[in-house]
């Protein structure tokens, strides 16, 4: 089995949507006061645009882990 780390940043954008940016692999000690700083640089720095809205706000973050197991199919 293959375990997978995302860090999941969600914003809404000046259209009134959620927008979602992923970081693979974050670092196992980065805690909340880190990651809200580095997204509200994103967001004052307009780093990314989505449909060419900027982002307006922060909604959520978290840290998700996927499990992924792979099966051989022989026949």
């Amino acid at each position: 089995m293959e375990i997978k780390t995302k860090l999941l940043m969600t914003f809404k954008s000046s259209d009134d949507k959620k927008v979602s940016i992923t970081v693979d692999n974050p670092r196992e000690d980065l805690t909340e006061e880190e990651v809200k700083t580095c997204m509200e640089l994103i967001k004052e720095k307009n780093i990314f645009a989505s449909g060419g809205s900027d982002l307006a706000s922060l909604v959520s973050t978290k840290v998700v882990e996927t499990d992924t197991a792979n099966y051989d199919l022989v026949f």
